[in-house]
This record gives structure tokens, sequence and C-alpha cells, in this order.
């Protein structure tokens, strides 16, 4: 390190992110380049050093970990991601726990502000009677799987003939796709590991029920994600035509919205494709005999999981009605449909974090009118000075992309104007030292792996993706990605 870098980390700004998903990442970006625009201005200068912590090996987050390896959008983000990341004024520090590995005590002696992007890796609970019996699943815990999580499982018991998916947004029909996946395509298209692509080429499941709540207006799948369905081999889409007869206020509403407009348009394209699917003798989009049967049900409430010797052997399904304003009436009659796994989609769940208080209504660390300040409590407005909070982690698990840079701007701009406010021109931490974080975790016995160790990660699972004529592979073991990370060149 050159002494003028020395000299520009010291004076400047040092802000602490938790957190190297999309929020983490974008966060810094954006107030790097806002420090860059404002600094002068607001007394702050132009120069500031982000570190970004992340307790998994890698960066990314749900982009690699949240998201079915089959969107094509995935490497796009990614690599995105990864140029904000390389970036002399950001230090990714990975394989590094927030409460455990570093304290909130530790960041606030060493920086000016901490920043929270800690995301959302668990399900919201499911409710119904029977949630409990075995052969009901989160998604979350099965998108880890498919995505290879390194904390996650390496087998999935895919023995189900008959499965039932709960859910009407995308993560749901994410979930659904992968269960009608034919394995060999999967391979060939995406970054799968191993153990993902023989539990998937095992799969005994051959008829999927994928249940709506409320109508086809009302659903939340994108158009990306109906397109992908739609072209599934050996799968054939299956429909119930009453679902798609909309009064004209439900017709109207849903021209209102352009996106709400082109969801309509792709499912009653779909319904079309089914119908056709059909005539020419049960085949897939290509007209291939099909062998698995995917069924769509609107307006359909799951009630009740059944269940035999402690065994799903059901799901009991409510008729509903929905009116054009989305409000979902129920109708009492009910339709038993024989299953023998039931996965529920219907939400995830920001983690808690050790030491900022956590609003359970909202599903996000506690924070101030949704401004991203944290707050001492959950119903307490009284704001916590050098504590923020973006993404999921402040807003709870809706919106997408688009949504977590929206945050990001809005934080990082709470932050200068903060920041500003302080008579150091927002230099408030004692310890000024940029190389104080890295001895403090030496000590501990934590080896973060760095931007370079990441690269080192990436070439290889590029290099063993090449092996079979593919982009990328990706490696799972915790200690596999430690020891590419930590590999010196010619040792």
């Amino acid at each position: 390190m050159t002494a003028t870098n020395t000299e520009s980390e010291n004076n400047g700004l040092r802000i602490a992110v938790i957190g190297a998903g999309p929020a983490g990442v974008y966060s810094s970006d954006i107030f790097l380049r806002q420090l860059k625009k404002l600094g002068d201005e607001l007394g702050l200068g132009t120069e500031a050093r982000i570190d970004l912590f992340e307790r998994l090996p890698v960066p990314f987050g749900l982009v690699r970990y949240g998201v079915a390896p089959d969107h094509p959008s995935i490497k796009f983000i990614a690599s995105a991601l990864e140029k904000t990341l390389d970036n002399p004024h950001i230090h990714l520090y990975c394989d590094v726990e927030f409460g455990k590995d570093v304290t909130l005590e530790d960041l606030l002696e060493r920086y000016d502000a901490v920043l929270f992007a800690t995301g959302a890796v668990k399900d919201k609970p499911l409710r119904l009677p029977g949630a409990d019996l075995d052969g009901v699943y989160g998604a979350a815990e099965f998108v880890g799987w498919y995505d290879g999580h390194p904390a996650g499982k390496r087998e999935w018991p895919l023995d189900a003939e008959r499965v039932a998916v709960i859910g009407g947004g995308n993560v749901a029909m994410d979930v659904a796709r992968e269960l009608m996946r034919n394995a060999d395509d999967l391979k060939a298209k995406t970054d799968i590991p191993d153990n993902v692509y023989e539990g998937i080429k095992a799969n005994k499941a051959k008829e999927l029920h994928l249940f709506i709540r409320r109508g086809v207006a009302q659903a939340k799948f994108s158009v990306q994600e109906l397109r992908e369905m739609e072209k599934l081999p050996g799968v054939q889409l299956i429909i119930n035509e009453d679902d798609f007869e909309l009064d004209d206020d439900t017709i109207e509403m849903a021209q209102q919205d352009k996106l709400t407009r082109q969801m309509v348009e792709e499912l009653y394209a779909i319904r079309e494709m089914a119908e056709d699917m059909e005539d020419d003798g049960d085949v897939d989009f290509e007209g291939n005999p099909a062998d698995r049967k995917y069924y769509i049900h609107f307006n359909s409430a799951p009630t009740e999981i059944l269940g035999e010797d402690g065994h799903v052997k059901a799901i009991r399904v409510e008729h509903t009605e929905t009116s054009a304003d989305g409000v979902m009436k129920r109708l009492g009659s009910f339709t038993d449909y024989p299953v023998e796994a039931v996965y529920h989609a219907i939400g995830y769940k920001p983690e808690s974090v050790t030491g900022i208080a956590y609003d359970e209504h909202g599903a996000h660390l506690a924070n101030a009118n949704g401004d991203g300040r944290i707050t001492v409590e959950a119903d307490n407005g009284e704001v916590r000075d050098r504590l923020y909070a973006t993404g999921w982690a402040k807003r709870g698990p809706v919106g997408l992309i688009g949504s977590t840079k929206s945050d990001a701007l809005l934080i990082v701009t709470n932050m200068l104007e903060d920041l500003a406010k302080d008579a150091e021109g927002g230099r408030v931490a004692a310890d000024r030292d940029p190389e104080s974080i890295d001895r403090l975790l030496a000590e501990r016995g934590v080896h973060p792996i760095d931007f370079a160790g990441w690269k080192r990660i990436d070439a290889y699972e590029r290099a063993e993706g090449a092996k079979e004529g593919r982009e990328h592979k990706k490696v799972i073991d915790p200690e596999q990605f430690r020891a590419l990370a930590h590999e010196v060149a010619g040792e």
C-alpha cells in the first residue's frame, strides 16, 4: 500500500456494511458515488473506505443462493455486482460472521457508520393444520439445496410422484419449475453441482399442482417466470378454463398497470398453449409426448394438509373468488388432491441480527418509519446513532432488484445527511487505522476471504464447468472454498 493510499484511507470516512448480497453491494457503490458528488458540499470530503462483511465464503447472497439456476438474468446481475466489488475503496471480508467473529462494539470503534444488508434466508411459517407432517417443505430450504448453499442439505428426498406447491409469486414458480425439470437439460444450461444433478435425475415427480389463492389478474408472477414455465421439456401444462372468465371490472383494473397487463396477457397465451397440448394428445411445448403433468390452479386456497402415519397423503383446497380490487372471498367448497409432498413458497423472513431490535410484524430490522435508521425498539422511534438498514433487512421480504437500488439511494442519502451533522465531518470512529480490523480478525483466528480469494474460487468453478462444456459449475463445500481462496500461487 502506498503512502498516498494509506493517508487517504486514514482520512476518509469508514463504513462497515454487513451482507454482500445485492443490497450491500449496491449500497456500497451508491455511497461512494454520492460521496464523490456531494461530499465537498456536505463538508465530508470525497474519500471513503467501505468494508463489506459476509458470513458466507462467497459474495452475492440471494443472487447466487436464492434464484433458480436456470434464470438467464443471474449471470448478468452477478457480473454487475462483481464489477462493483472490483473497486479499491471496497474491501470484501467473506467468511466473517457478524455477532460471532466481529461484534457491534468492534465495528462502532472502527467505523463511522454500520449498514445492515442481511437479506433473508428463512421461510415464513406455514400456518395450516398438517404443516408439521413429513413431506412438507419450505421453499427457502429447497432453493438452498438446488442452489448449492454451503450450509444447505446435500441430499433432497424427491421420491414423491404427486407434489403440491403453494404460492402465487416467483419463488413458487421457481420451485415448481425445478420439480418438473429434466436433469440433463438443467445441467447443460446451468451451474448446478453434481449432487443436485443426481438428485433431480432421480426425481419421481410425475404430477404437480400449483395453488394460487387469488385469481389470474392478482397473481404476482413475472412474465419471464411464465415464459420459462412454458418451455419445460416433457411437461404438459394443464389449466382450468373457468379461472380465465374475468369480468369487465377485473380486466379494466388489470389494464391500468403495465406489468399486470403483461402478466395477464402471458397467462392467456399459456391457456391457449395448454389447450393445444391437450388437443395434440398430451404433449409438451415442442409437441413431444409429455411424461409429467403441471396443473395450475387459480382461486384455490389450501386449508389443510392431510396425513397418514405422519406422512403427507393429500392437500385440501377451498375454492375462492376474487373481486377486481383483489379482495378474496372463500366459497366454502373444497377439493382434496392426493399428493405425497407439499412445498410452500409464501414468503421469506429476514433474519434477526445480534444487538438490533426486530419488527416481527413487518419482518425486518426495527427502523424509523422505513427510512433505514435503526431504532431502539420496533415500536419506539428513538434512533440509534450510526446504525442503518437497507434492502429486505429494512423493508421486509418484498420487492426485487429495482426496489433494492431505490432503498440504497434513500439510505445513503440519510447516512450522508447524518454524517454531515457531526462537527468532525462524520469521522467519529476512535480507531481509524485501516489495518485494525485485519489485526483483530487475525487475533481471533478468523481468515477472511477477500476479493482476490473470490476470484480464485470463480476461476476454479469456471474451469470445472469448462470440462463439461458448461460456463460454470458451483463449489458447495465450505472447506473447499477456503482452500481455493487462500491458495498461494506456486505452493
